[in-house]
């Protein structure tokens, strides 16, 4: 057992049988006209929440859903997340009006054996967001234990993540500890050579997790808007890309230490350009010495593409967070797909950290063929980088 998971009951440690179980899942997933559009969290809370329903637990699902400003919101229902669930599962979900008033509660004292509540966005309670006692002790109420699931809101001290176990008994569910033994592997004992593909907007945003990757890996490749950041920290003209001028220098030091630890930093050799940020803007090749005064890049170039897929076929272990450029727009997504194939083909351990990276391999239909696809951008990047996770220290004893 790694340092991540020492310490913290799981389903292995917990007989629910007769029990009531609150279950804090993450079933925050995109919607479109009522409808779930992608379905990945949903299906990753199935095994945890089937496993307690074959014990013979009452089982009381929780989730936040988008953004409400803690008041009811239509747009931010929860029934869509039930109907789905619902067909997963392949037994009836019982979805509450409210999350801890007068319907949630008839609803949960109803609740037998084998049968599942999924309660209303907790995020209409303005009480989740500030770990409100009131709403804590309301939402305790309703269960004999507590099981964590919710990898990918775990980062969050919130009502239902940290103080819901300060009241019940806690325990990881299944999702939420094969992440933090994947995660932990990573940070502790990674397979050699050990490969880090970074990507996304800004370098800002990753500067922590960067800093403290640089000081396990052995290779660390960037890509997408977040590359022209190094690009100029090496000395390039890069047009009307995208630059954190204000990063420039921390990038230039961060780079300069990572080589003087024997870390190859590899940085685009050719990019992808177009004139306007547009989806159907013309987009032309150009090596990174030729990057015109007029043009941003939006994409990594082949022989760049190249190169990485050349480092991560030779990994023992692959991280990788971020695209490496719009992938949504068919004219942009070669580096991305590049990557992603690589990394599904690729003989080492392979993770991908959630977020844009999640999403980019299941548009390529790679998904299953990785190792691990984190359900938990922002979580992954801060266990990477360190920190404790609050929805992990509220479940650890001893």
């Amino acid at each position: 057992m790694n340092a991540l998971l020492s310490g913290v009951p799981t389903l292995d440690d917990l007989d629910a049988s007769g029990k009531r179980v609150f279950v804090r899942a993450d079933l925050n997933v995109p919607l479109r006209d009522g409808r779930v559009t992608d379905d990945l969290r949903i299906q990753s809370s199935v095994p945890t929440i089937r496993r307690l329903l074959d014990q013979g637990a009452a089982v009381i699902v929780a989730s936040h859903l988008g953004r409400p400003k803690g008041a009811p919101d239509p747009a931010y229902g929860m029934a869509p997340v039930g109907a789905r669930l619902q067909e997963l599962l392949g037994t009836e979900v019982v979805v509450a009006a409210d999350v801890v008033g007068d319907d949630a509660r008839a609803k949960a004292d109803a609740l037998r054996p084998w049968q599942v509540l999924l309660l209303e966005n907790l995020r209409f309670e303005p009480g989740e967001t500030s770990n409100d006692d009131a709403l804590a002790d309301a939402l305790a109420a309703f269960a004999d234990v507590y099981v964590d699931d919710a990898f990918g809101a775990a980062h969050r001290a919130h009502a239902s993540i940290s103080g819901v176990p300060a009241r019940l008994p806690g325990y990881a569910g299944l999702l939420l500890a094969r992440e933090l033994e994947v995660l932990g592997t990573l940070l502790e004992d990674p397979a050699r050579p050990y490969v880090a593909v970074l990507g996304g907007a800004k370098v800002s945003d990753k500067l922590t997790v960067l800093d403290n990757l640089l000081q396990r890996v052995d290779v660390v490749a960037v890509g997408g808007a977040m590359a022209f950041t190094f690009l100029v920290a090496e000395g390039h003209a890069v047009g009307a890309s995208r630059v954190e001028e204000d990063q420039v220098d921390t990038v230039r030091e961060l780079v300069a230490a990572a080589r003087d630890r024997g870390v190859e930093v590899l940085l685009p050799h050719d990019v992808v350009v177009a004139p306007t940020f547009d989806e159907h803007a013309p987009a032309t090749m150009v090596h990174v010495d030729d990057i015109p005064a007029d043009q941003m890049g939006l994409d990594v170039g082949p022989a760049t593409g190249h190169a990485y897929a050349e480092a991560i076929r030779g990994a023992g272990s692959v991280f990788w967070n971020g695209p490496m450029g719009v992938f949504e727009w068919a004219a942009f997504e070669a580096g991305t797909r590049t990557v992603a194939q690589a990394i599904a083909a690729a003989p080492g351990f392979t993770v991908v950290g959630g977020g844009d990276s999640a999403a980019a391999i299941r548009q390529f239909r790679l998904d299953d063929q990785v190792d691990h696809v984190s359900t938990g951008g922002g979580a992954s990047l801060e266990l990477l980088e360190g920190k404790q996770l609050p929805g992990v220290v509220a479940l650890r004893r001893g």
